[in-house]
């Protein structure tokens, strides 16, 4: 069972335009989608699709309209009940694959629900092979709370993964050398923060097919205490740093339709494949063919294992006692 949270879900309504973005003018939509959402709930979706065990776990009450969709992709789910409405985020989409998004910041979460909430995943951690804290925090959720949850997970048998940004990342990662995930999934900006590193730079050195930036801003972060960095970097592919090596994983080269959700799957792959007893080049493979098939998908839809080619996603090992400096 892959136990997957998020504690700041969302309605998640793509609108698809045939041209480029023109702010201030007025825009004929293509297309609308509306999916259940939010990091964790992706996952979810996407483990579903494979046909693996997996619950997502989230505040909602029990008629908010996001039930009644997690329960038409037949997601199963815990919702603890709160009392606000879960939010509802807008992504626009251009011809070219640029998106952007517009996310509401979520009900507000007292400490009786942050309470329920935390017990509701110590509740199925005890059974569980991966427990994905996944997303933003809604407000009335510390900072810290990913941290505190990941150090009171750390005496169960299940792996953690942790996606998340800005402060929350932070502070998990203040944390790393005491309570560290088995899994942190930053994109190429959160790395490079993480590192103290331009993010411009990094981003410039990755389109230039120079990895070694990122690579050297992912070993820092395994020898400050995390376990494995699964870091997405759009189209450059994806990173995976361990204690043992480190190995990038590209893409073949495609016209993006949405990124919505591209690196949840890309998450979801790495779980499917660990799940399944894969060494560590080949989770990486797969969870960069997730990423890039649901980037090829309209709106926020997410890939099955049928749109999944492993055949098309290069692996290289990159030896991290011979990284450029």
């Amino acid at each position: 069972m892959i136990v997957t949270v998020t504690p700041n879900p969302s309605i998640d309504r793509t609108v698809t335009l045939p041209t480029a973005l023109v702010r201030g003018a007025v825009h004929r939509v293509q297309s609308v989608t509306t999916e259940p959402g939010g990091k964790g709930v992706n996952v979810a979706r996407a483990l579903t699709l494979a046909g693996l065990g997996t619950v997502a776990v989230l505040p909602a009450a029990r008629h908010d309209p996001i039930v009644a969709a997690l329960e038409s992709c037949a997601v199963p789910f815990y919702a603890v009940p709160i009392a606000g409405a879960v939010r509802t985020n807008l992504a626009i989409t251009e011809t070219d694959g640029t998106t952007t998004k517009i996310n509401e910041p979520g009900a507000e979460i007292d400490e009786i629900m942050l309470a329920a909430l935390t017990q509701a995943i110590l509740d199925r951690a005890a059974t569980a092979r991966w427990v994905v804290l996944s997303g933003s925090l809604p407000p009335g959720i510390p900072d810290s709370w990913y941290a505190d949850v990941v150090a009171q997970l750390q005496s169960y048998p299940c792996k953690v993964a942790v996606d998340t940004s800005d402060a929350p990342l932070a502070a998990l990662a203040a944390g790393f050398a005491t309570a560290a995930p088995d899994v942190i999934k930053p994109n190429s900006e959160e790395l490079a923060s993480l590192a103290g590193i331009d993010a411009r730079r990094l981003e410039d050195a990755l389109a230039q097919g120079d990895p070694y930036l990122a690579v050297n801003a992912a070993r820092q972060l395994v020898d400050r205490g995390a376990k494995t960095v699964l870091a997405t970097l759009g189209a450059a592919g994806a990173l995976l740093v361990n204690d043992t090596g480190s190995w990038l994983a590209t893409p073949p080269p495609m016209t993006p339709r949405s990124t919505v959700g591209a690196g949840d799957s890309s998450l979801a792959g790495y779980l499917r494949a660990d799940v399944g007893g894969a060494e560590a080049p080949r989770r990486l493979q797969m969870a960069v063919a997730y990423g890039s098939a649901a980037a090829a998908l309209p709106g926020s839809a997410l890939p099955s294992p049928a749109q999944i080619d492993l055949d098309d996603v290069v692996v290289t090992s990159i030896s991290p006692y011979h990284v450029r400096p």
